[in-house]
C-alpha cells in the first residue's frame, strides 16, 4: 500500500480500486491530530482500515511526532493495538 501525505489538503491518502481512502489530520506543536477516516463504500472492510491506519502510524512514528486520534475508528484501533499508544502525547490515555 502506497501512502501519500497530501500536506496541501492535510490528509494521508492511498488510491484503491474503489476510490481514494484518506485520513484527514491537523498539525499543531509537534502533534498530529487524526481527525477523520474516509474509505470508499466498497472498500469498507476492517482489514483494509487496519492496514491503512498501521501504515499512517508508521509514517507518524518515522517523523518522531506525537499523534492524537480524534476519529472514533482510529481511537478504537489504538485501544485494540496497545503498541501504538507510545505515539500518544505524554499524559494522554485512551
Amino acid at each position: 500500500m502506497e501512502i501519500t501525505d497530501n500536506s496541501f489538503l492535510r490528509q494521508f491518502e492511498t488510491e484503491t480500486a474503489e476510490g481514494l481512502a484518506k485520513i484527514e489530520y491537523a498539525e499543531q506543536e509537534r502533534k498530529i491530530f487524526l481527525t477523520k477516516l474516509i474509505v470508499p463504500q466498497d472498500q469498507n472492510d476492517a482489514s483494509f482500515k487496519d492496514d491503512f491506519i498501521k501504515e499512517v502510524l508508521a509514517i507518524i512514528e518515522d517523523r518522531n511526532v506525537s499523534m492524537m486520534p480524534t476519529s472514533p475508528e482510529i481511537v478504537s484501533f489504538i485501544r485494540k493495538n496497545k503498541k501504538y499508544r507510545s505515539l500518544l502525547p505524554v499524559g494522554v490515555r485512551i
